[in-house]
């Protein structure tokens, strides 16, 4: 059967996200992430979660502004999948 890697994480004990392998034929759905703030803190978060090993900082979409003096928003979309 082929496999294919998944994006749903386990973190260890240690902190460290693993992705696991799951079959194609898994039933997988969007998932879509948005942070919102300023644009140090949508910065920071993102590179956060590149560093814990969930989501390269390119997988994110540009910061848009939100119509809030100095506070942007950035989206991911990750399919996970569901039993």
């Amino acid at each position: 059967m082929a496999q294919t890697r998944n994006f749903i994480s386990n973190v260890d004990d240690t902190g460290v996200v693993k992705s696991r392998v799951v079959s194609q034929s898994s039933h997988r759905e969007p998932l879509k992430h948005l942070l919102i703030g300023s644009k140090k803190t949508v910065i920071s978060t993102i590179h956060y979660l590149h560093v814990l090993g969930y989501a390269n900082a390119t997988d994110w979409s540009d910061l848009t502004p939100t119509g809030k003096s100095g506070e942007v928003m950035s989206i991911l979309v990750r399919h996970i999948v569901i039993n």
